[in-house]
């Protein structure tokens, strides 16, 4: 049997993260990460396969990283693992540890529609041979309809249509695309985009079948119109992979996932977990959250793998960051949206602009940019923030996260002190930030 300090399963974003943390913390202690896969792709980029890339082998995650910090690998299947003994049963054998992070990951949700398991019905795996698959069946497709209008819906959908001769279909069982990120008004600016770049957009309709012998002809929807598809694409969304974590006997959460305190740690001493496959708790009054991005498993792991020997970081919850384009549209968001936080309970208000992202307004390279601030009246906290421009949006919303996290009112944001630049930023007059939060002060002071 081999033995190791600290064993990893799985390898993706959550399970490199946390072995390279790991191996920065605790040097000393030998770290092997165990995946099936020799080659791992990146989740985020699995759209792009499609058309910006244009190839699997594009999108696969570099080892290099994890190697220059000294993480050791095996490349077998995990079978079953013994908590007791604290060892694991792998397609390689054996394997002992003294620390164990499970980093299993996520699997496509099910979905009971009939006709899912035919021929050319795809979900969205993060196998390689399985997306290697779509992309040679894409070639010879005329007809495609991506079934989900999320953020992979979105980018799954445009980066086929940039492929010659395609007629792809988009069909949504919400009433707008995007609407678990977005308030409507967001929503509305991505689907006008989308139309326009050729799509075809459906909301507010339902899937009743997959017709076909053994391949896929159509898509029949509950009203009953049929919609010709030689592809099928399922993207609606994650279920926890936690077949491993069951069949040992951990403790699983309200969602299904992998039970966890803050500190990563499962229902079993020495064993943590983190990823898509773990229970999730909202930064917004701690309770149960389903939101799976990989910036929340990079978190999580970073903390399971710094509390291996010790608890020297705690979660403090969910907030939800992220963003998605079309063409040169870019939407971006963290934290609640008006819409859900009226739902969690609060009173709200919120605060929006709209202008150009340089200044003047004439300077090469300026877009209109709008940016809307949700705060909680009674105390001021800000709550969320959605922002709608070009590629400079990604990171304008990492700051809108960090005010999340500090916990900022509308009176400290109103005064924050931030660079501004003509050629690169709106001016500091009417920085969006800042104006944005002064808005929602004086609306604040007008119920007062």
């Amino acid at each position: 049997m081999r033995q190791t300090d600290i064993l990893i399963i799985g390898g993706n974003v959550a399970g490199s993260a946390a072995a390279i943390t790991a191996r920065r913390h605790y040097p000393h202690k030998e770290t092997l990460l165990v995946r099936t896969e020799k080659k791992a792709v990146i989740p985020c980029g699995i759209p792009y396969i499609f058309g910006t890339l244009g190839s699997v082998d594009k999108d696969l995650r570099p080892d290099a990283l994890l190697e220059k910090e000294g993480v050791k690998f095996a490349f077998e299947h995990v079978e079953a693992i013994d908590l007791a003994r604290q060892r694991v049963q792998t397609s390689g054998g054996q394997i002992g540890y003294e620390r164990l992070i499970l980093a299993t990951g996520s699997l496509p949700a099910p979905i009971p529609i009939p006709g899912v398991e035919k021929e050319g019905v795809y979900a969205v795996s993060k196998d390689t041979a399985h997306l290697q698959s779509l992309l040679h069946r894409l070639r010879d497709a005329r007809h495609v309809v991506v079934i989900g209008c999320g953020y992979i819906g979105v980018e799954f959908a445009d980066e086929i249509q940039k492929l010659e001769g395609k007629k792809v279909t988009v069909l949504e069982v919400a009433p707008h695309c995007l609407t678990m990120g977005y308030d409507a008004e967001f929503c509305v600016e991505m689907e006008s985009v989308l139309q326009e770049r050729g799509l075809h957009l459906r909301t507010g309709v339902k899937v009743a079948e997959i017709l076909g012998e053994e391949r896929v002809r159509a898509v029949r929807l509950a009203d009953g119109a049929e919609i010709p598809a030689d592809v099928v694409i399922v993207a609606v969304g994650a279920a926890p992979n936690v077949e491993l974590a069951r069949a040992a006997g951990l403790k699983l959460g309200p969602t299904g996932a992998i039970a966890v305190d803050r500190t990563m740690e499962t229902s079993q001493k020495n064993v943590f977990a983190c990823g898509d496959g773990v229970e999730k708790i909202s930064f917004f009054g701690g309770r149960s959250s389903t939101i799976r991005l990989a910036t929340v498993a990079a978190m999580e792991a970073r903390i399971a793998g710094a509390n291996l020997y010790g608890v020297r970081r705690e979660n403090i919850g969910t907030v939800g960051v992220s963003a998605t384009s079309a063409g040169s549209l870019v939407l971006a968001a963290a934290g609640l949206t008006e819409t859900a936080a009226k739902q969690h309970g609060y009173d709200v208000v919120s605060g929006t602009v709209e202008g150009a992202n340089r200044h003047p307004g004439v300077m090469p390279g300026s877009v209109p940019t709008k940016l809307k601030l949700v705060f909680d009246r009674r105390s001021g906290v800000l709550l969320g923030g959605q922002i709608r421009g070009d590629q400079a949006v990604g990171e304008m919303i990492n700051l809108v996260s960090a005010c999340i996290q500090q916990r900022m009112t509308a009176d400290q944001m109103a005064i924050f002190q931030a660079s501004t630049q003509p050629t690169l930023t709106a001016s500091p007059g009417t920085y969006p930030l800042v104006n944005a939060a002064e808005l929602a002060v004086a609306k604040m002071a007008q119920t007062r």
